[in-house]
């Protein structure tokens, strides 16, 4: 049974769309999922199985009353978006350090996304994830702010801390 990586997206931000972690663990093992750790409060999830964004999704629409998106990859797809971060000069400042996981690959013409970022800011489009270097973070990013309605797909945003704790987590279930 592989490692799969399931990233929500809009839970438990500013008292809405709430699922405790520990009930988020509880609902993958109900679905077959093995050995599932989760990551913070947002929504990160690491576990051996294959379930599926959509499996997940409903689950959660039925037993919660709502459905967030959710992208899940297996474990390999995760560690190769890692492994070939661009900037590895700003690893060192994970909050300015982003990776937007897309649901699908984007069509979107980069010179679109260009014109939205900031001078200081650099970005690297791949088939599966969008790296956002914004030394001003994120919350001071005209392209971060844009950038799920310019990529035309499903996206969701981890700071590289994050990015790394996943890899962790995933990682203690394999057992190294």
């Amino acid at each position: 049974m592989g490692l799969e990586i399931a990233l929500l997206r809009g839970i438990n931000v500013g008292g809405n769309n709430i699922l405790p972690m520990g009930q988020l663990r509880a609902l993958l093992s109900e679905l077959g999922a093995e050995d599932a750790r989760t990551y913070i409060q947002s929504g990160n999830a690491a576990y051996r199985g294959a379930l599926g964004a959509e499996a997940i999704s409903a689950a959660i629409l039925e037993r919660f009353g709502f459905s967030p998106d959710v992208i899940t990859l297996p474990f390999e797809s995760f560690e190769a978006v890692r492994q070939n971060n661009p900037f590895p000069d700003v690893e060192d400042q994970p909050k300015a350090l982003h990776v937007f996981f897309l649901a699908s690959p984007s069509l979107v013409d980069e010179n679109i996304l260009a014109a939205d970022k900031a001078p200081e800011e650099r970005f690297v489009l791949t088939e599966r994830a969008l790296y956002l270097h914004a030394p001003k973070l994120l919350s001071g990013s005209r392209l971060a702010e844009r950038l799920e309605r310019r990529l035309g797909v499903a996206a969701t945003g981890r700071n590289w801390r994050t990015v790394e704790k996943i890899a962790e987590m995933a990682r203690q279930i394999e057992g190294y």
